[in-house]
């Protein structure tokens, strides 16, 4: 079959109608349908044509969905067991209450890292934060920006989804894209226990908890070596890949991470129960990435990024920004890291990629990206961490610069060292 290509302004303006009616509150998975299925025939392709672009897409996302729900495992492991709130208690205990805000975002960091969703990770060190404010004296705002600030730090370092996209994306190793985010990820952490020092006094004060559960006492908690076992298996069998050139595909090391992490904890009775979580959280992104690929198999065959290059040379910008540009554009576009990473590598890898840009080079900028703007109110990720420390809306609003501060620094940092000095 003949390839088609869509005109530019038909991929725009699909894309255009995505980001429409994702922000009217449409689902996720039809808006790309949708939007697909529009930019293509004012594209100037048939409507078979369409549908098979749209389908071709939507099977080259089938290895990141595969991979997605086998890390389901791992997460709903590290949840259930409690060994993600006994990594966050021994960090923060660890710190104490002179370094508080920074131990915070260490934990929120730490948790992303280790595979646990972001947003799940606030929910699980919210409670403890939320003791030490109430100690300490410290602001909702405070406590909230020092967890999502090191939140979006461990983002760009985990095996989560937004990793697995991209690495798949742009055809790297997870294990490279955990590691090319690992420099802005420091210092993003950093920058953000300082940010975060500087809003104690901004925001509502706590007054009371109301967060005391049994589950989240140390005592009952897994011991931290046990609560540690099945990520230190995941990270070191995707290390194998870079270190000895042994290769552990991500669909295979990081169930195994969470089983060994279920086995050390003497949780093995709860298998079925715990992997069914796991699933469950991954079901939605899954469905999503399907919608992703159908958009993206669109794009890809248009003349879209053909213009956006030419638009920065025109501009006397040189052709890497193109990768932080779109994570930022995609994730305030879906208000997702995950959504924002899956879309924008799909989308522009072969674009960034054709512009001389090597594909770790790319797939670190566009991720780093992807969090600038994945907290704004149309996302999920808004409302669930807000909700954490019953935060109203109108100071989640106002939180929202500060959050974009920390993804423009890790964004920075990581478009200065991929991009301006080619990594």
């Amino acid at each position: 079959m003949e390839v088609v290509t869509v005109t530019a302004i038909g991929a725009l303006l699909g894309l255009l109608l995505v980001i429409l009616l994702i922000f009217k509150k449409f689902p996720v998975f039809y808006a790309l349908f949708i939007g697909a299925l529009f930019g293509g025939l004012l594209g100037g392709a048939n409507l078979s044509e369409t549908i098979s672009l749209m389908t071709n897409g939507a099977q080259g996302m089938i290895t990141s969905i595969l991979r997605i729900l086998a890390a389901g495992i791992l997460a709903g492991v590290l949840i259930k067991t409690g060994s993600a709130a006994a990594i966050a208690h021994a960090i923060i205990k660890g710190l104490g209450s002179e370094r508080a805000l920074l131990a915070i975002a260490l934990a929120t960091m730490i948790l992303t890292f280790v595979g646990v969703f972001i947003d799940i990770s606030v929910i699980t060190v919210a409670p403890i934060a939320l003791e030490i404010g109430k100690e300490l004296g410290y602001s909702r705002t405070a406590l909230l920006m020092a967890m999502i600030g090191g939140g979006k730090s461990g983002n760009i370092i985990s095996p989560n989804p937004n990793s697995i996209a991209v690495s798949d994306g742009f055809g790297v190793s997870l294990t490279q894209v955990m590691l090319a985010g690992l420099i802005p990820a420091l210092i993003g952490v950093m920058f953000t226990a300082w940010l975060a020092k500087r809003l104690i006094n901004k925001g509502s004060q706590i007054e009371q908890t109301g967060t005391s559960r049994d589950d989240q006492t140390a005592e009952n908690l897994p011991y931290l070596w046990k609560a540690l076992s099945g990520p230190i298996l995941a990270i070191v069998l995707l290390s194998l890949r870079p270190l000895f050139n042994i290769m552990i595909d991500p669909m295979l090391a990081l169930p195994l991470g969470g089983l060994f992490g279920l086995i050390m904890v003497g949780h093995v009775k709860h298998l079925q129960e715990y992997t069914q979580y796991g699933l469950s959280k991954m079901i939605n992104v899954a469905i999503i990435l399907l919608g992703t690929g159908l958009i993206a198999g669109v794009i890809t065959n248009s003349t879209l990024g053909d213009v956006l290059t030419n638009s920065l040379d025109s501009l006397g910008l040189p052709a890497y920004l193109l990768a932080p540009l779109a994570g930022i554009f995609m994730s305030a576009a879906t208000a997702s890291t995950t959504s924002g990473s899956a879309v924008g590598s799909a989308v522009f890898s072969p674009t960034i990629l054709s512009s001389g840009v090597s594909p770790i080079s790319g797939a670190a900028m566009l991720h780093a990206g992807a969090t600038v703007l994945d907290h704004l109110p149309h996302g999920s990720f808004f409302h669930a961490t807000g909700g954490s420390v019953s935060a109203d809306f109108k100071e989640c609003l106002k939180l929202i610069p500060y959050e974009s501060l920390v993804g423009f620094v890790l964004t920075i940092v990581s478009t200065s060292i991929y991009g301006v000095l080619g990594g």
